[in-house]
């Protein structure tokens, strides 16, 4: 700061100046912090003969020096006659920090200036990366969009549209090597959790006519009828997302896994795991990869599609164990006790939430070796998830009931899941003639053949089954990469997707991936205290107005999650004002390893 003499022809007047760069014109201009008055004035105040001048110098010191520690009162004049300066923007968003600083610890910056190096081209790969990744999180959209989205932000932003989608192409390029890096710059961070690896796909419709290389008709859970794009992920036990690949839509999903997990191997220099999985990708094939080496399986298996004899052996009664108890179980004496009402609350409790199992070994006719392949099979048994499929199968009778007094014109089955599925259908008479209609009627028949499977759950293993609690455990943890792809899907809006060309799709979905990346450990700094939407909601809504010449005014309200951040992160944005010295000390902050 400094003192600003104005003259005129009847008056000389006092004022303490400050210079700042201006944030959108980027030209150099000044504010007036404090007006002194004019000498007459002065002079009246301090006294005939004091230096007017060198005491003005003085104050603009004392200000400088109160700035500088942070305890200067500011003080912000509005006329309201001034109307606002057109298209000038005054508030900006600075939730974003807090994602930046897991960015640069991933060390992502310095992925992308490897990816540019061995590229020409003349913009930021990493300033477009990470916006696109901020975006993502926060105001998930079209790439157009975020490229306007990151004139939100406190740090304006160092490209043009138009790069935005030539930078698809490079991040496509060098899509393993982020992987990589990212996979890399996570365990800087802390020890992977690799013991364990779940692997799973889902698919991501497109709203176009005709398909084309990549995005092709295929199976879709959602039933839609428009070409896919698959996604396959693996994570770790942690739910950490290590590494993803897509595949056209027509491609058989137990296909999408041996040549990412190889990767994994190659790139990340992982030889020990155990790959656990679906019923849906537990081909023949996979469990023999999975069996070589250090490497080990566990996925779902369905009880309905055992063997006759291996289907019996499972259903029953007797000779169930349960973790933690060296005792025998038999399902139909403890379900009298619980059914029956001879237990109390807390025995109830105890009872419904244990879970039962049986193992044996097992062996499956390979075609390929034409020998055998041999494997743990382990069947459970929880009275909590009896009453849960009972439950929804009552549910869905009570529909189909439903749908049988309104007519036939809903009766129509559509999946196997589907309520339709417990309607029965005659369209012949008690004499075996062609009815002229048919009757429609719940089938008992078929409800009771599904309830004798309430209950059960089946795995199967490369481990000895010899400690099948352990592999219960690892398989229970199967749920967090559902998470994962609701979170891109729900909370990130991985579609729809406006592009067409293969590799800035493939660019989009990386761009996906690192955000549920930088979001996990995000989640895990906060303790896992809250939820994706309430994380979320609040880095959205930390918004600051920018105070000119003084720095930015926070304007979100104070919780317990903004506290928790600032306790994470180690700085802190919600002073009544942050200057614009110490907002450019947490900038950098944040851009450090």
């Amino acid at each position: 700061m400094q003192l600003h003499v104005s003259r005129s022809k009847n008056a000389e007047s006092f004022y303490i100046i400050k210079g700042y760069r201006d944030r959108e014109t980027g030209k150099a201009t000044s504010k007036v912090v404090e007006r002194l008055g004019a000498r007459a004035e002065l002079e009246a105040r301090l006294g005939a003969g004091t230096d007017i001048a060198a005491w003005g110098r003085a104050r603009a010191r004392e200000l400088t020096e109160a700035e500088q520690a942070s305890s200067r009162k500011v003080a912000v004049e509005y006329d309201p006659s001034r109307p606002l300066e057109a298209g000038a923007r005054r508030v900006f968003n600075g939730g974003y920090l807090f994602l930046q600083r897991i960015y640069h610890e991933l060390g992502l910056d310095e992925a992308c200036r490897q990816v540019a190096s061995a590229r020409a081209f003349s913009y930021d790969l990493d300033a477009i990366l990470s916006r696109l990744v901020y975006g993502r999180i926060l105001s998930p959209a079209s790439k157009a969009s975020t490229a306007g989205f990151a004139h939100t932000l406190i740090e304006p932003p160092a490209f043009e549209t138009h790069q935005v989608y030539r930078a698809l192409g490079a991040l496509a390029g060098g899509c393993d090597a982020i992987q990589a890096a990212l996979y890399k710059g996570s365990a800087r961070l802390g020890k992977r959790a690799t013991r364990a690896l779940y692997y799973d796909c889902t698919n991501y419709y497109f709203e176009i006519e005709q398909e084309d290389a990549l995005r092709r008709y295929g199976p879709s859970k959602q039933h839609q009828p428009s070409p896919l794009v698959q996604m396959g992920l693996f994570m770790d036990a942690d739910g950490m997302p290590l590494a993803f690949c897509i595949d056209h839509g027509a491609k058989n999903e137990q296909l999408t896994m041996r040549p990412l997990e190889q990767r994994v191997i190659d790139d990340f220099g992982l030889s020990e795991f155990v790959v656990v999985t679906d019923a849906g990708l537990s081909s023949l094939a996979n469990r023999r990869f999975n069996s070589e080496g250090r490497r080990h399986f566990i996925t779902t298996q369905s009880v309905k599609c055992l063997k006759g004899h291996l289907r019996a052996w499972a259903l029953e009664e007797g000779g169930w164990q349960a973790p933690g108890s060296d005792a025998v179980f038999d399902l139909a004496e403890v379900a009298a006790r619980l059914d029956g009402g001879g237990l109390g609350d807390g025995e109830r409790a105890q009872v419904r939430d244990r879970v039962f199992y049986k193992s044996r070994r097992i062996k499956e006719r390979d075609p390929v070796t034409k020998g055998y392949f041999e494997q743990t099979l382990v069947v459970t048994f929880s009275f909590k998830y009896r009453d849960y499929q009972r439950s929804v199968r009552q549910g869905q009778a009570e529909r189909a009931a439903k749908a049988i007094a309104e007519g036939p014109s809903r009766l129509e089955r559509k999946g196997r899941n589907d309520y339709r599925r417990l309607i029965k259908r005659t369209a012949v008479t008690g004499d075996g003639e062609v009815a002229e209609c048919a009757a429609y009627a719940i089938d008992e028949a078929a409800i009771a053949k599904e309830a004798c499977y309430d209950g059960f759950y089946a795995l199967a293993t490369s481990f000895d089954d010899d400690d099948v609690p352990g592999i219960l455990k690892a398989s229970q943890r199967r749920w967090e990469i559902e998470e994962c792809f609701r979170i891109m899907k729900t909370e990130f809006k991985a579609r729809p997707v406006y592009l067409s060309r293969a590799d800035r799709i493939e660019a989009h979905f990386l761009t996906c991936f690192i955000a549920l990346a930088v979001y996990r450990v995000l989640e895990a700094r906060l303790g896992g205290r809250f939820t994706v939407r309430q994380v979320i909601d609040t880095l959205k809504g930390m918004d600051f107005e920018e105070v000119k010449g003084e720095g930015y005014r926070p304007l979100y309200q104070r919780t317990e999650v903004t506290d928790a951040l600032h306790d994470a992160f180690g700085f802190r944005t919600d002073f009544e004002i942050i200057p614009d010295r110490d907002m450019k000390r947490i900038i950098r902050l944040t851009k450090k390893r």
